[in-house]
Formats: structure tokens, sequence, C-alpha cells
């Protein structure tokens, strides 16, 4: 049996200086299913060029912008199979679009547009496309946040009374933007990073995850951004409210301004049977606490965890899995709905645990309901999302 190529994967930002598009090269190859080939890498041609030098891609493939990538690997018996798209969010809408219209699968950084209009335009395009489009919520991949979801899938939890969800971090204390930083200067600059601060870079995680988790659609919240730091054009503080369809009532934490704080994404659910709590900085232990019963902690890589858990495993117990892993699982999944499109086949249903475009619209939705509710006084504002 001939062995599988990779697929050839093309990337659209993530140029020298920038963080996150390493983490999804990593990521990409970390299971060997993916080729990096071609790119447009910053959105000035020189910088444009010395990024692809630098990542060994041939110069017909190194372009000067999205537009004339899509167009030129579209034309090509070896086009890519698929493109990343990890430039700041303001660049998101159009990246992709190019690409969807030139019939190339999408894997997108998340948020996924700075606008709900334009992250609707998406939905629209990837449903009459058919097209593979990942984001990449990319704590979703981690083992013991699908471990938590199937458990609650099988009802262990019995039905979801409480959801809390928080992700602190202090890097934003000071005005590190002011210090030519470029992770900040963009994360800070509503040109680029869209209309929110902390909610749309880390609240829209802890978002995300809270409804991957528990299966529920949020519908409607009362938040309260601050931007504590002054000078600052956005929030680096958010307080929210949640209701979920089905009763399920929450709160929601973001904050870049809390001292002592790194990464700390944390999500406790609680329902009429038993609660649960998963913590990023600690991602192979889940606790599981059975109301009237001893709470236990269950660990990665052991006995007894569900499907969902195992495939998204790598190692034995014991050894620490955790944020390059998560990510990866994303890209794998994403591989296996490639493949099988390529394949005519049906994917694994497992590999359908990706976020979809659908998961990143209903984000854009979130964090325009919570700078809405803000500025009318925390008013209690619809979070959902008409498809229709």
């Amino acid at each position: 049996m001939t062995a599988r190529r990779r697929l050839r994967l093309g990337m659209v930002g993530g140029g020298q200086g920038a963080f996150i598009g390493a983490v999804h090269r990593i990521a990409a190859r970390l299971d060997d299913q993916y080729e990096l080939v071609a790119g447009a890498f910053a959105s000035e041609a020189a910088r444009a060029r010395a990024s692809a030098a630098e990542l060994h891609i041939a110069p017909d493939r190194a372009y000067p912008d999205f537009t004339t990538m899509a167009q030129a690997e579209a034309a090509r018996e070896d086009r890519i199979d698929a493109v990343s798209i990890v430039a700041p969010n303001h660049v998101h809408h159009a990246a992709c679009r190019a690409f969807l219209d030139a019939g190339i699968a999408v894997i997108c950084d998340k948020p996924l547009t700075t606008t709900l209009a334009d992250a609707l335009d998406l939905v629209r395009a990837v449903r009459a496309s058919g097209l593979t489009f990942a984001v990449t919520h990319n704590y979703t991949g981690y083992p013991m946040v699908r471990q938590a979801r199937e458990m609650i899938e099988a009802g262990e939890l019995g039905a979801i009374r409480v959801v809390q969800a928080e992700y602190a971090q202090d890097w934003l204390t000071t005005r590190l933007e002011d210090t030519g930083q470029k992770q900040a200067a963009w994360r800070t600059d509503p040109a680029r990073s869209g209309p929110a601060g902390s909610v749309g870079d880390i609240g829209t995680h802890a978002h995300n995850l809270a409804c991957f988790v528990t299966g529920l659609t949020l519908e409607s919240l009362s938040a309260d951004l601050t931007t504590f730091v002054p000078g600052r054009r956005l929030d680096d503080n958010a307080h929210m409210l949640l209701r979920f369809a089905g009763g399920a009532r929450g709160m929601l934490w973001s904050s870049q301004v809390a001292p002592g704080n790194e990464n700390a994404l944390r999500l406790r659910v609680y329902g009429e049977k038993a609660g649960l709590e998963w913590q990023q900085e600690h991602p192979n232990q889940l606790r599981y606490a059975p109301h009237g019963e001893a709470p236990r902690v269950l660990a990665r890589g052991a006995g007894g965890m569900g499907a969902a858990a195992a495939r998204a495993t790598r190692i034995p117990s014991g050894h620490p899995e955790g944020y390059l892993e998560a990510f990866a699982q994303l890209y794998t999944d994403a591989a296996e709905q490639l493949w099988a499109r390529i394949e005519g086949r049906a994917p694994d249903p497992m590999a359908l645990l990706v976020p979809t475009v659908e998961d990143g619209a209903r984000g854009v939705k979130f964090i325009e309901a919570a700078v809405q509710s803000s500025r009318e006084g925390a008013a209690w504002t619809s979070a959902g999302v008409d498809f229709e």
C-alpha cells in the first residue's frame, strides 16, 4: 500500500516577529500530516520574502499578499490543500474569503472576524462551497476537555445548572503596547484587533470552551467591560452574567491585568448530579465531584477514559501533554476532514469536534454582544446567532 503524501499547507501571516505562526507550524507538523509549502507571511513584501526564506519556502511560492497567493495557488497542479490564516484579526475575513473563493480549505485563528456581518458572510461561503473550515479554538483539543464534554453528553452530570468560565492573565498590567512589543501593539489597537480587547483575545476562548464542553448555546449576556490602564483603547478586564438555552446560568471573567495569572483558563460546570472542573495550567487532570460522594481526579491517559479523550492522547500518563498537542489535535482533525473529502468518504466522527465556521460566528456575536451590553450599562443583550 502506497503511503499517503503530506497535505500541502499554506500560511497567511505568522512571519518574523509573530508568536502564533510558529505555534501553528509546530501543530501542523506534530502528527506529520502537513508540509508547509507556500505563504504570504507579512503585510510588507520584503519581510514576507525574508520570512519565507527562513522557512525554506520555494521563491515562486513566497507571495507578497494573500490575494496573489490564493489566485496563484488555485492555478497550480500541486496547489495547497489548505491555508492557515494567522494574521491579525482585521485580515481574517478578506483572507478567508479569498481562499474559499479559490476553492481552498481554510484553518483560521480566532476570533473568526471583527464583525458579525463578515462572520456570517464566511458561514454562507463555506456552506455554499462545502469546503473544510476549522477555527483554532485550541483548548477544545485537550484530551480532558473532550473527556468532560463526553461525560456531560452521556448525562453523568444531569441537567446543567451553572457554568463558571474565566481566563485571567497579567501581561498587559502596564502599557506594554508603548514599548514596541508587537503582540501587545496589535491586540490593543481597535483597527487591527476589532471592537474588544481582553474579551476578543481571551474572553472568546472562555466562551467557546464553556459552550463546547456543555453543549449549551448562549442566549444572552450582561457585560461590564473596563479599561483599567490609562490611555489604553480597548478593554483589559470584563465581568459577565450569562444565560444559556434551557435555563442554565453562568458567569465569565476575562482579564489581562490580573497580577499573578499567566494563562489561567478555568472552567467549572455544575449539574443536578455532579460537577466538573478543568484548569488549562493543569490540563491533564479533570476534577469530578458526584453529589454526595468524595470528589475524584481523573487523569489523562489512565483507564476509563472515553473515546474522544483517547483519540486526542499521544503519550502515556504521567508525561505532560498540553498546549502544542491540543493545537495539533485540531490540525489532525482538520486533516481527517480534508482526506475524507479527497477520498470521497465520510470523516471519522471524532474529527468533527474541531470548531466550525458557525462556532467562529458565535464567538464574534459573543464579542459584539459584550461590547454592546457594556455600552448600555450592562443591559441584557442577545448573544444568539440566526444562521438562516
